[in-house]
């Protein structure tokens, strides 16, 4: 009888690609296997999921931390109302397992997985937990996290069920080539490449602070992959237009599709620290300059970010200080720094768990299959 597994995570792609990755595994594990994707209809999961093959369903659910107490009142009942229809998705759909990747799409089927006695499976992105993947924490048999010191994130008496496996990246991210990734982008396989990236929303100060590289590249010290985020596409455009630099070696996006092979050609990172966006740079073991967003709950980018530049393979600057003048100058350390260069690429490398996503499927599979973990994996 096929195994049928209900995953759940959403509102950003932090939370959906590591979702649709563990799927891609279990089906190539389990060809015959049923999947389905549980998340919101206005996050971003309503568009990639569905693209991405898999079955999907809605359920209500919303924010409650750092809102307003009318929002977090509102946000309460319509997660509440989520439980609900999450309760009659898993009895209609029958899971062997159930996987959340975080994110307030996730709540509502992870709790009413647990309280079907449906085995539930946490998987955690970030160096700090998010609130939903700890509020859940004691409903989980298992709880898969990045890196050993997530674990002091989570109450302590949760702690011995967590296994730093590493995260979830896509086989694409670490199968592409370079040759390949120069050619997509019309680029000199031979010449040094940098790869600046600013998330699918962007981030109006690294835009800005990017502008510092254009002379480089000008020079023809290295060609640049420049992905602005779609809301600042447009302005960073103008602005580079505005410059008298050229702009051969430029590729201007407004967001970057085929990031693995934009990371395939990538001899320097330049990005925000989102988990997923460190865990497939480290697991191809690229030099980085990181800009932790202060956006975010918690703090959990610069948080990311620095267990990178404590293992070597990043030099973080502050969102607050950055600018033209402090970005070009960091770019052209490391790039002029040959043997700097390869220490940050092997630690880098040494960061990475490429493995990691196989070894979540093991877990994942033998959860659903029963073999000797199902009663261990109920709370």
């Amino acid at each position: 009888m096929a195994l049928r597994f209900l995953l759940a995570g959403g509102g950003t792609g932090g939370h959906v690609y590591p979702a649709l990755a563990i799927a891609e595994e279990l089906r190539r594990r389990q060809p015959d296997c049923e999947l389905l994707y549980v998340g919101t209809e206005d996050g971003l999961e309503a568009r990639l999921v569905p693209a991405a093959g898999l079955a999907f369903k809605t359920v209500p659910s919303g924010r409650i931390l750092g809102k307003k107490l009318g929002s977090k009142v509102g946000g309460a009942y319509r997660a509440a109302l989520g439980v609900i229809a999450a309760l009659g998705i898993i009895r209609r759909f029958r899971p062997d397992a159930a996987i959340g990747t975080g994110g307030f799409a996730s709540g509502p089927a992870m709790l009413a997985a647990a309280l079907r006695g449906v085995p539930v499976i946490l998987q955690e992105q970030n160096a700090y937990p998010g609130m939903t993947n700890r509020l859940l924490a004691s409903l989980a048999g298992i709880i898969l996290v990045s890196h050993p010191q997530v674990a002091r994130g989570f109450p302590a008496w949760v702690r011995g069920r967590v296994l730093a496996v590493g995260n979830p990246v896509r086989p694409e991210v670490l199968e592409a080539e370079r040759t390949a990734g120069a050619s997509f982008f019309g680029l000199d396989p031979q010449k040094t490449t940098v790869l600046v990236s600013s998330g699918s929303g962007g981030a109006k100060r690294l835009n800005q602070a990017a502008l510092g590289l254009l002379p480089g590249v000008a020079a023809g010290q290295y060609q640049l992959i420049w992905a602005t985020g779609s809301a600042y596409h447009r302005d960073t455009a103008l602005a580079v237009a505005g410059r008298q630099s050229g702009t051969e070696g430029l590729r201007l996006l407004p967001y970057l599709e085929r990031m693995p092979l934009g990371l395939a050609v990538a001899d320097l990172v330049v990005a925000r620290a989102g988990a997923m966006t460190l865990a497939e740079i480290t697991a191809r073991g690229i030099p980085a300059v990181l800009v932790p967003s202060p956006n975010v709950v918690h703090n959990h980018q610069e948080l990311n970010a620095r267990l990178l530049e404590g293992g070597g393979a990043a030099v973080v600057l502050a969102d607050a200080g950055l600018t033209e003048e402090l970005l070009a100058e960091t770019v052209a350390a490391i790039l002029g720094d040959r043997r700097r260069r390869e220490r940050m690429v092997a630690a880098s490398r040494s960061l990475g768990r490429p493995g990691a996503l196989g070894v979540i499927g093991g877990i994942v599979t033998a959860a659903a299959g029963g073999k000797g973990t199902r009663r261990a994996l109920r709370p």
